[in-house]
């Protein structure tokens, strides 16, 4: 049987790879402050509405205070989309 011939070049090594650093800092430091701000403005109208019996934060709005609690804390969730 023939003998297979001897490699005269030696193995291909593929110089190593350039290391980038990922800056993983977005510059959106505002949004989960303010989110969570938001979260617990509206949380806290809605328990100061229920134990106060409508007489506060703001007397003349009556029920529609709940919907402004709500509208805070939904305003939470739209601002919590800007966060990375």
């Amino acid at each position: 049987m023939p003998k297979s011939r001897i490699r005269k070049k030696a193995d291909f090594t593929p110089p190593p790879a350039k290391q980038t650093n990922i800056k993983l800092k977005s510059g959106r430091s505002w949004v989960a402050p303010l989110m969570l701000a938001m979260f617990l403005i509206g949380l806290a109208w809605i328990v100061v509405f229920y134990v106060t019996t409508a007489d506060l934060p703001i007397a003349a709005l009556g029920n529609w205070n709940i919907v402004v609690g709500f509208g805070f804390i939904a305003a939470g969730f739209v601002v919590s989309t800007q966060w990375k």
